[in-house]
């Protein structure tokens, strides 16, 4: 049985080198070694720009696309929204 990882970003701009260094490089090795959750926390993001909520949905592509071009596969990995647990967290 592999051992689970939940790990994820706010969706505040795109993803950048400090992002890969610090931790994108790790979740693309270890996932074939581990169950793998990501999540995007859109909800968390809209704190901080609630008068903004396309820019934060503009952000989730992003994050999503620099998600796969570092090389996570959802083959491999489970990918979450945060809003979408908005009923359960209340």
């Amino acid at each position: 049985m592999r051992s689970n990882i939940l790990t994820g970003d706010r969706p505040t701009g795109p993803l950048h080198i400090g992002h890969f260094v610090g931790s994108l490089k790790n979740r693309v090795a270890f996932q074939d070694t581990y169950q793998r959750f990501l999540m995007i926390a859109d909800t968390q993001a809209l704190t901080d720009n609630f008068d903004q909520p396309q820019k934060v949905r503009d952000n989730v592509i992003q994050v999503a696309l620099d998600y796969f071009a570092v090389g996570l596969d959802p083959k491999c990995s489970t990918f979450l929204y945060s809003h979408k647990f908005l009923n359960f967290m209340n």
